[in-house]
């Protein structure tokens, strides 16, 4: 297989397409059961009935591991929004609607979102006073089962041409609490300066799934801290400031 053409570099991998496909490859560090994992885990998504590109292969190019899926020739959310500003809380309308879908499913199969963030909390660089405080909040928040992307953001849904919506990019997905993933995406919006979207976000993530924001937002330290373990240093210093406060507010 020769890929023609990159569509996306991200951190440890890059995507190319390959006429109807698009190929994930992964740098030579990346860990062969970080790929599969991740493959398992977007096959288990396949079987529950949500719009995700197919898998088709793991293989090796190059000596590296790489994942072959569906290509969708589409745009992604997130340049629509940035294209067409006027119709963006329309997007973001769309957006929840999917996030609501998602968490609407179950899979059994999957890790648990409460294993997954006490494990990165354990690995944070926080004193042992906020780790614990953390670990103490996470397990007493309410135990669901909801499917959670965990990466739920604009630019992880690609809009086909003929209008139907994809979600890509599964390799966090875990299943745990809608309003932990709520939090994530909420946190997203913010790393990358949207502050006012991240706003509207919360305020109609709540609205549309009759959730108390201010549950949302106690998940707020818990899912900064887990998220700060692979971030960037300039996204950790900023994640690791949310998870040392004691009540988001």
């Amino acid at each position: 297989m020769t890929p023609d053409r990159v569509i996306a570099v991200r951190t440890a991998k890059t995507v190319y397409r390959d006429g109807d496909f698009c190929v994930k490859v992964f740098n030579n560090e990346y860990s062969k059961a970080d790929v599969l994992n991740e493959a398992l885990n977007q096959a288990r998504i396949e079987e529950i009935g949500l719009n995700i590109p197919k898998i088709h292969e793991v293989t090796k190019i190059d000596g590296k591991w790489a994942i072959i899926s569906d290509y969708i020739k589409g745009k992604t959310l997130q340049q629509l929004m940035d294209e067409d500003p006027d119709k963006k809380d329309e997007y973001l309308e769309l957006f929840v609607d999917l996030q609501l879908e998602v968490q609407s499913k179950k899979c059994p199969l999957l890790n648990k979102l409460k294993d997954k963030m006490n494990r990165k909390i354990s690995q944070a660089e926080l004193d042992a006073t906020t780790r614990y405080d953390l670990h103490t909040r996470l397990n007493g928040m309410p135990k669901h089962n909801k499917v959670c992307h965990c990466d739920f953001d604009p630019s992880n849904i690609i809009i086909a041409e003929d209008g139907t919506p994809y979600i890509i990019d599964w390799s966090h997905v875990t299943q745990g609490n809608a309003s932990a993933d709520a939090a994530i995406t909420y946190l997203l919006f913010w790393l990358r300066g949207d502050i006012e979207t991240a706003s509207k976000y919360l305020n109609l993530f709540c609205k549309k799934s009759d959730t108390a924001k201010q549950y949302v937002q106690k998940w707020m330290p818990i899912v900064a801290a887990s998220r700060s373990v692979k971030g960037n240093e300039k996204e950790r210093e900023f994640l690791l400031e949310w998870a040392n406060v004691v009540d988001y507010e």
